[in-house]
């Protein structure tokens, strides 16, 4: 069976979950579906004979100029060779996204590095916390919104014996902007 008539059995099977569908190349389709569908396209690409899909990985993207959060899953049949990628798009950072971890094991950890580094919370996770960042960190840094700097530094306090944070000052006193080219004579 070609990729072309591949992937129309697939949104064949499902239409009602698939909003858009993007052929890049030989091997990669775009999925794009809604929230509600997620959990039963997850469960059908995994379980059908024809499919047979396995979890990969799980990103996330902001679009800061569109107010937009898209969860982007990466998906691989080892046996028809083709990978499939599923866009769920929400225009709040506050919504909530269905976990994947009934179907996938794996999402475990996927999932939890999307809620640290993003901010987006997927429901029915069992142990949703930070994994990569401190504990007490504050923010989520793959947001387009989040300074690049951060909000604190870390220092060592000679007074009281251990790294502390403090409020990110940044001075100007120091730098000093040479707009002379070093490649002019």
């Amino acid at each position: 069976m070609d990729r072309i008539s591949f992937v129309k059995s697939i949104v064949e099977k499902i239409p009602k979950f698939i909003n858009r569908v993007i052929i890049i190349d030989k091997y990669n389709t775009i999925f794009e579906i809604n929230k509600i569908g997620l959990i039963p396209c997850f469960h059908f690409l995994k379980k059908h004979g024809t499919s047979l899909f396995n979890l990969v990985d799980i990103t996330a993207v902001h679009y800061p100029h569109l107010s937009l959060y898209s969860v982007v899953y990466q998906l691989l049949s080892i046996p028809f060779n083709i990978r499939l990628i599923i866009k769920v798009s929400s225009p709040s950072k506050n919504t909530t996204f269905p976990s994947l971890i009934s179907l996938y094991s794996s999402a475990n950890w996927l999932e939890r590095e999307v809620w640290d580094m993003f901010g987006l919370f997927f429901s029915t996770h069992p142990d949703l916390r930070r994994i990569l960042t401190d504990y007490g960190f504050q923010g989520f840094p793959l947001r387009k919104d989040f300074p690049l700097t951060g909000f604190v530094e870390l220092i060592y306090s000679e007074e009281e014996k251990r790294i502390v944070y403090v409020p990110l000052e940044l001075t100007q006193e120091y730098r000093f902007f040479d707009f002379l080219s070093s490649w002019q004579i």
